[in-house]
């Protein structure tokens, strides 16, 4: 799964954070919560216990923009579908550039990377303490992250924190404590909830964090709904036909994840590559992450019934669900997982070609987390391709001589080196391998 945070079970009583205690979150009641902030919070535990306990099901609603052919076949390919929302992305922060570039040059103003912060009287508290609670998250479940993130200014740092915050929530919904309890209906509520912090209407603190944030920076929504939508994948589906289906599996839970983070890292001013780029070196990080998750749990999925392996390139290897289920170690499984691995670091490349790209302040957190999680591949390969029973992991010793490499990779200047289309990279992921 994606970056993850837990909502946690929901008891019958009138604690508004009920359900957070696992994230050591527990906000005390104390006035933390002021009608003028946050919105209908009269509903806020009627809301938070029907969206984990009621049932319902609408059938797997997961690519509305899809438009299936009768023989049920996508009208639309897969990396047609990310490139259409990769484009809409870039289009927001070029108009935001624009915006800047034309207000500076009228008020001859220095830096405006986001729009000012319109402060309400007795709300400014409440929002520090939202994005103080949103750091603790990031620094409990992403300490090397949330390093890096130190590094960049207090607004983009705080932003980051947020969004870090609402994808662990929405991965947790499917992958955690209370997973067997959510259904379509829940996730419905989730996306519905998710359209009201877009608007202004935060249901609870960690939202009005979000909140505040898509306010000040050109975040797109889709992003988001895609990423709810990954979700619904793995309430209904568990296995893959082909790349084809898990390239955009991998965009909805991770993908997304870099769509929705570029515009609050910004690019360098510097850089004179396209902004779509950019935007395509960030999908292709997460594409990388997720095919690297998938490849060091392999066992741990296989005994919850999962396969998130291409059904038609284990056929071609001469392997099958069961080889999996075995769990035992062959040559076909060590030829088969060669290609996946190769075809994830190829993804790896892609993305280090857009990290330069980034804002100075940005870049170490992204550097560390591309070396950190390509390294994963490396510790598969050390356990001789047994990714059943060992869980690869790169060891605290690794990981502190990792960080200042990030940091001197993040010193470099951005080029103008080209950087690929989002259509090519499913396609360049196909042909790795097959080329093996």
């Amino acid at each position: 799964m994606s970056a993850a945070m837990i909502c946690g079970a929901f008891p019958t009583n009138t604690d508004m954070y009920t359900g957070l205690d696992s994230l050591k979150l527990s906000v005390k009641a104390k006035g933390v919560v002021r009608s003028e902030i946050i919105k209908n919070v009269g509903r806020k535990h009627r809301y938070c216990y029907s969206l984990f306990s009621e049932f319902g099901s609408r059938g797997l609603d997961v690519v509305s923009r899809v438009v299936a052919n009768p023989s049920g076949n996508l009208a639309i390919s897969s990396e047609q579908l990310v490139y259409d929302v990769v484009m809409k992305q870039a289009a927001l922060v070029k108009e935001q550039m624009r915006s800047i570039e034309e207000e500076e040059e009228e008020e001859e103003e220095e830096d405006m990377d986001v729009q000012p912060e319109i402060v309400v009287p007795g709300t400014l508290g409440l929002l520090n303490e939202a994005y103080d609670r949103c750091g603790e998250v990031c620094s409990e479940y992403a300490k090397t992250f949330y390093l890096g993130t130190l590094l960049m200014t207090p607004e983009r740092r705080k932003a980051i924190w947020a969004i870090y915050v609402w994808c662990r929530r929405t991965d947790e919904l499917v992958d955690g404590p209370n997973a067997s309890h959510i259904t379509p209906k829940a996730l419905d509520r989730w996306e519905s909830r998710l359209e009201d912090l877009f608007k202004g209407r935060p249901f609870d603190m960690l939202d009005a964090a979000l909140s505040d944030t898509v306010s000040k920076f050109p975040v797109d929504i889709q992003p988001f709904k895609d990423m709810i939508d990954g979700m619904r994948i793995d309430l209904k589906k568990s296995r893959y036909d082909n790349f084809d289906e898990l390239y955009l599996y991998c965009y909805y839970v991770a993908g997304t994840v870099g769509l929705m983070s570029v515009p609050i890292m910004g690019i360098d001013r510097e850089s004179k590559a396209p902004t779509e780029s950019v935007y395509n070196a960030a999908l292709a990080l997460g594409i990388a992450n997720q095919l690297t998750n998938i490849l060091r749990d392999v066992g741990e999925d296989a005994r919850r019934g999962r396969v998130y392996l291409p059904q038609d390139e284990l056929a071609q290897a001469g392997l099958s669900d069961e080889d999996i289920f075995s769990m035992k170690v062959t040559d076909k499984w060590r030829a088969f997982m060669k290609k996946q691995i190769k075809r994830a670091r190829t993804f790896f490349d892609q993305a280090e070609e857009g990290v330069t790209q980034l804002s100075s302040a940005s870049r170490w957190p992204v550097w560390a987390s591309l070396l950190l999680y390509r390294q994963i591949l490396d510790e598969i390969e050390a356990n001789d391709y047994n990714n059943f029973t060992k869980r690869a992991y790169v060891s605290k010793q690794k990981k502190i001589v990792a960080l200042p490499l990030a940091y001197a990779q993040s010193l470099v200047t951005p080029s103008s080196t080209k950087l690929a289309s989002s259509k090519n990279l499913a396609v360049r992921g196909k042909g790795e391998a097959e080329r093996g």
